[in-house]
């Protein structure tokens, strides 16, 4: 399977739970967060979200409300909402947190095959074990299936509360790696370095394997300390442009 047409690992869901118009609204501005239609410093009113959105303005107010506890937003007093500035400093403990889960979670896999979802390993040999040639291009794709790539290794491992801590911990961060991947040798360095790390795996290396994915999230990690809010108004001149 070539890895412009192979569709990364998502978690199983037995059902969708049924969502409010304040939750679609909710998810649609993290969207444009992550997409960065919305960026640090960036000012808003609940009219303007409602108009855009084509929804009254309780189910954006309910919305913004979430995403303010959550950090992404402040509400200004009589002048509307604003989108918050980076914390780096949480930043940084967030990708800690995520380098304890996963390389505990290829450890696991490694030396104990009872709960290892191997079909989910299969599918992400099939998009990055591929030859240079069949690689992708393009940023917002390769974006995407590196965030799944970490999802399903953690998810691959067996626990359910591990992936649910790990998939809160990627949706924290997602805005940070979509910047990450605005230059190609990032992408090209994504590739060679999950490709090395599902080998270890595959062979059943652990701490190889551990040592490869650790230093794949601490490469990540120092270019997060890179970013700048130039590179923000940048990727969302890119985004435009798509």
């Amino acid at each position: 399977m070539q890895a412009t047409t192979a569709r990364p690992a998502r978690p199983r869901a037995s059902a969708e739970p049924h969502r409010s118009r304040a939750d679609e609204v909710y998810e649609q501005l993290k969207r444009d967060v992550a997409e960065f239609k919305l960026v640090p410093g960036d000012r808003f009113t609940e009219n303007e979200i409602s108009e855009r959105l084509g929804v009254s303005r309780t189910p954006v107010r309910q919305a913004l409300f979430r995403l303010q506890q959550e950090g992404y937003v402040e509400v200004l007093f009589r002048s509307g909402w604003r989108v918050l500035p980076f914390d780096f400093e949480q930043f940084e403990q967030l990708y800690d947190l995520r380098m304890v889960l996963e390389t505990t979670a290829v450890h696991r896999i490694c030396t104990d095959d009872r709960r290892v979802d191997q079909a989910l390993l299969a599918q992400l040999a099939a998009i990055w074990l591929v030859p240079a040639s069949e690689r992708s291009t393009d940023a917002v794709q390769v974006a995407q299936w590196d965030e799944a790539f970490h999802c399903a290794l953690v998810q691959a491992a067996g626990n359910a509360e591990m992936a649910r801590v790990h998939r809160d911990v990627t949706d924290r961060i997602r805005i940070i790696r979509r910047l990450d991947f605005t230059q190609q040798m990032r992408i090209d360095a994504t590739y060679d370095e999950h490709a090395k790390i599902l080998k270890a795996v595959q062979r059943k290396r652990a701490d190889q394997a551990a040592m490869l994915l650790r230093a794949h999230i601490e490469t990540s990690q120092a270019e997060v300390r890179k970013i700048t809010l130039h590179q923000v108004h940048l990727a969302r001149v890119g985004a435009r442009g798509r």
